[in-house]
């Protein structure tokens, strides 16, 4: 029998006392309390009550909490609906927890209500058996707002755009066939003159600037159509619209820079060595990652704060962005699943930004290449994005790291040439070769 040595582990968590569990729906939440009985030790009590989701209603509970000693707080994480329980009862000084509903709901046998999913949870509480959820502090949460906001409002810009090309498209306007940006200088200047009434194609084509201008023979084809007011009428409105949002998205980006100036944790001002000049901004250092641009910079700042102490390793923070493949172990047999959901917001930048790294000679570029030969275009993208997340940890972490650029001949150099060889040789002996090795000095 194979008997594993005795290892030190930390010491669990002791029972929680004192606790309060809310099963929270979008008008109210069902309360659960739980305390040491009064005469009876060994004993708990416990009290169930419904609440309102108003301001008023959850002040005082928290202040019946406060008066009761209960020093923590859990609820699940239920859409946007715990907002006000969370943020107010922390406010009056209770430590509150945020769970994942998905590590409290897999109890089967027993009915589903609010009430005895709020005991459930208040249960769980006392023992020590769930994890909180990462919360960052109001500063972060603005900012988050904001860049997630911008992002909406980039997606919806890009619907327009595609809804104007298929309106041009249903015109028999193919502008989009020549131009690449059909929104450019040129492109912009030849819708304002379809909406305007031009027709003549050849006046159209001559509005083009730049490299567009000697493309006039196509620009001409491309742009003999059957434009009438209708598709005019259409086409102003989506304009219309494309402008407001490129103004939105202007503001909200002048507004980022100046919340992340704002947030907590070390000054991006601070002077450099010897204090004889300024240092990077945290933006700017995270924008020396391959594929990562300034609003990717900000679009991590925002979900994953300044303050990396809730993170006590990349390992931590790439198991909760959810770039860690699981494994799943039964028996003898061990299998990988998928990396589960995680943040879309940090997925999806990371996702971005490892496609766009993939593209470059770089370290990452080369990493991208070395994995995709065997293990597929989408892990290996996941691969580029958990390194480009664990870059971010040690910048996030560590105010004067720089990232260090390491070439994609980087692997190469690691190869230790004896053991390659061996491998070479091994690989072709089992295809049935006899090899024979002759130093490249001795057969010259």
């Amino acid at each position: 029998m194979d008997v594993q040595e005795p290892e030190e582990i930390s010491q669990s968590e002791e029972l929680v006392a004192r606790v309060a569990a809310i099963d929270i729906a979008k008008s109210s939440g069902m309360v659960c309390m739980r305390l040491p009985h009064e005469t009876r030790e060994g004993r708990r009590t416990q009290q169930v009550w419904n609440v309102a989701a108003t301001t008023n209603a959850i002040l005082e509970l928290g202040d019946r909490l406060i008066c009761q000693g209960v020093t923590r707080v859990v609820m699940e994480s239920t859409s946007a609906y715990w907002k006000p329980f969370f943020f107010l009862l922390e406010a009056r000084g209770l430590e509150c927890w945020l769970v994942n509903a998905r590590d409290v709901k897999n109890v089967p046998g027993r009915p589903k209500t609010d009430k005895l999913d709020a005991v459930w949870l208040a249960k769980l509480t006392e023992r020590g058996m769930l994890r909180p959820s990462f919360v960052p502090p109001k500063p972060v949460r603005e900012l988050r707002d904001l860049t997630r906001t911008r992002t909406v409002l980039i997606e919806e810009r890009s619907r327009h755009k595609q809804r104007m090309e298929k309106l041009l498209e249903d015109a028999h306007i193919k502008l989009s066939t020549v131009a690449t940006d059909i929104f450019g200088v040129s492109g912009r200047a030849m819708l304002e003159a379809l909406i305007a009434g031009e027709r003549d194609p050849r006046a159209l084509a001559s509005l083009a600037k730049g490299r567009m201008a000697p493309k006039q023979q196509a620009l001409t084809e491309a742009l003999t159509g059957q434009f009438n007011e209708h598709h005019g009428y259409l086409c102003r409105m989506l304009l219309d619209t494309i402008d407001y949002l490129s103004a939105q998205i202007e503001k909200l980006s002048v507004r980022i820079t100046t919340a992340i100036t704002e947030l907590p944790g070390p000054d991006s001002d601070d002077s450099g060595p010897g204090g004889s000049r300024p240092g990077p901004s945290l933006v700017e250092r995270l924008d020396e990652i391959p594929g990562v641009g300034p609003a990717a910079a900000q679009m991590l700042l925002a979900e994953l704060g300044t303050d990396m102490g809730v993170f006590p390793s990349p390992a931590h923070l790439a198991s909760w962005a959810k770039l860690t493949p699981r494994t799943v172990q039964s028996g003898s047999k061990t299998s990988g699943r998928g990396t589960g959901k995680g943040n879309p917001w940090l997925k999806g930048v990371l996702g971005e930004a490892a496609l766009a790294a993939s593209r470059t000679d770089t370290f990452l570029g080369a990493r991208y290449r070395r994995l995709v030969k065997r293990r597929g275009h989408k892990k290996a993208l996941v691969a580029v994005a958990r390194s480009i997340l664990v870059i971010t940890w040690h910048l996030i972490n560590d105010p004067t790291a720089r990232f260090t650029e390491l070439g994609p001949e980087h692997h190469q150099r690691r190869i230790d040439p004896e053991r390659k060889t061996h491998d070479l040789v091994r690989q072709l002996k089992a295809l049935g070769h006899s090899v024979t090795l002759t130093p490249a000095d001795q057969a010259a």
